[in-house]
């Protein structure tokens, strides 16, 4: 079974000319590119934002407790 040079030349420019994933990958790649590097920060600071989490709350939490203890009459 042999196939034509231009019927596989036409099968070949039909692959080509379909894009319809592209777009969708394109979109794919674009979110990984910003999104790695984020979590790589993240995992590589991880323990310094722990603790400030820990101390902003903390201090959040100081300051509702000082505002319930005190008598506004």
């Amino acid at each position: 079974m042999k196939i034509s040079t231009s019927a596989f030349r036409s099968a070949l420019q039909h692959i080509h000319a379909d894009e319809q994933g592209a777009e969708g990958a394109e979109k794919v790649l674009i979110i990984a590119a910003l999104v790695l590097p984020l979590l790589a920060v993240l995992l590589f600071f991880k323990e310094k934002i722990g603790e400030w989490l820990k101390t902003q709350w903390e201090s959040i939490l100081g300051n509702t407790q000082a505002d319930t203890n005190t008598n506004p009459l």
